[in-house]
């Protein structure tokens, strides 16, 4: 069995975020890049298959800066064959475009199952899995948390709001969007990630960007400060007929 894991990095939020000087984009050369959680846990969930399966696992990313540390993480925690595509990323990126630099290298790798995180923060464009699904004429199944495979069909536990799960099963080859894995992703020690540097080889494939299908940016900006918000002060008392006379005044009551 073969599973295919895309990743992609999105913006630290841990860091400032700056918008570029023409004020449509993020300004990318100071921007800090992690793996998204999701495909993280994405990795989590194709690793713990392939202990039950024995299923090959390949992680699929682009060939951005700072990508090979994701990579070899993936190699360090079970991960059997790594892989990026090129293309020119300094125009910025999105999901339809990597979705479509994605198609081309999964139509040949030719995968049971396709896991990939449900969601990314930066995604302005809609979710990459059902993008992939739709490219590749597979079905698309969302909002995953759990994933058991057998013979020719999976059977995942689907998410939905209010703690609600729904038992499906899926015919394979399909797309999953992982949200979290049966388990958390694994801790690995950074002397394993090194020692993954040495075993571990990262392949290239090439590609091209297509930044079409996607909605033109004509604006982004920092939340405007106003002066809007009005504190009350005084005891309890107090503050209730400043309440009360802010509401009549506003014809509320």
């Amino acid at each position: 069995m073969k599973i295919v894991v895309p990743i992609q990095l999105v913006p630290d939020l841990v860091e400032d975020l700056e918008i570029s000087p023409d004020g449509t984009s993020f300004d990318y050369e100071n921007l800090v890049w992690i793996i998204n959680e999701f495909d993280d846990h994405a990795i989590e969930q194709a690793i713990l298959i392939k202990e039950k399966s024995g299923a090959e696992v390949t992680i699929l990313a682009p060939d951005m800066e700072d990508i090979d540390d994701p990579l070899f993480t993936a190699a360090a925690k079970g991960a059997d064959k790594l892989l990026k595509i090129s293309g020119d990323f300094d125009a910025g990126i999105n999901n339809h475009a990597l979705s479509k630099l994605f198609t081309p290298a999964l139509r040949s790798l030719q995968p049971d199952l396709i896991l990939t995180g449900v969601s990314n923060h930066d995604g302005l464009d809609g979710a990459l899995g059902p993008l992939m699904a739709h490219h590749l004429g597979l079905p698309y199944i969302g909002y995953v948390s759990s994933v058991t495979v057998d013979g020719e069909k999976a059977t995942v536990h689907k998410d939905y709001p209010g703690g609600l799960k729904a038992r499906l099963k899926v015919k394979l080859p399909a797309v999953l969007g992982i949200t979290s894995s049966e388990t958390p992703p694994r801790y690995v020690p950074v002397s394993k990630v090194r020692q993954s540097m040495k075993t571990s080889q990262i392949d290239e494939l090439e590609g091209e960007m297509d930044l079409s299908g996607v909605a033109t940016i004509e604006r982004m900006y920092e939340p405007e400060v106003t002066e809007k918000a009005e504190m009350l002060n005084g005891d309890i008392a107090d503050i209730s007929n400043q309440l009360v006379k802010i509401l009549k005044e506003q014809g509320l009551i």
